[in-house]
C-alpha cells in the first residue's frame, strides 16, 4: 500500500510518496543557468529524501527512473544505489542527495523506483512519487 501527496508551497513543487514505511520526498528545481532554450538544453535538479519510518532495517540496492520529455520521449534508467552508494536506513534514519537530468525539451516528467532490501532478505520497491519538470519561472518564446 501507497499513498501520494502533492503539495505548491512558495513555487517549490514538493511530491511525497509512502510504501509501506519508506516515505521518498522530491523536491526538482529548473536550473536556468545551466540551461540553454536556443540549443534544447535543459536541466534540472531533483533533491531526494528517503525517510525509513518503519522498525526494521532497509537497505536501498537499486534504481530505477523513467524520465519522458514533452515530445513523448522515454529514457529508462537503472543501477545499483543511488550518487554511487546503496545506503542502509536504520529505523526512523533518512538519507538524502541531489541528482541532476538533462531534457531536450522545455518540460517533462519523472517518476520510479527503488528497490529495498530487508533485513531478512526479502525485497520491495518503493515507489518515487511522479514529478513534473518544469520552471514556473520559465516562459516559451514565440518566434
Amino acid at each position: 500500500m501507497h499513498e501520494a501527496v502533492f503539495q505548491l508551497k512558495a513555487y517549490l513543487m514538493i511530491y511525497s510518496e509512502k510504501t509501506q514505511s519508506i516515505v521518498i520526498t522530491v523536491f526538482p528545481k529548473f536550473i536556468t543557468e545551466e540551461s540553454f532554450p536556443n540549443s534544447n538544453h535543459y536541466i534540472w535538479s531533483y533533491h531526494v529524501e528517503i525517510q525509513n519510518e518503519g522498525k526494521e532495517r532497509v537497505q536501498l540496492i537499486n534504481r530505477y527512473w523513467n524520465v519522458t520529455d514533452a515530445n513523448g520521449q522515454v529514457k529508462e534508467i537503472r543501477g545499483e544505489g543511488v550518487v554511487g552508494v546503496q545506503p542502509v536506513l536504520e529505523p526512523e534514519e533518512g538519507f538524502e542527495y541531489t541528482s541532476f537530468v538533462p531534457l531536450s525539451t522545455p518540460f517533462g516528467m519523472m517518476v520510479g523506483t527503488y528497490e529495498m532490501l530487508r533485513t531478512d532478505g526479502t525485497a520491495f520497491n518503493a515507489v518515487i512519487p511522479a514529478f513534473s519538470l518544469a520552471s514556473l519561472d520559465f516562459q516559451p518564446t514565440l518566434n
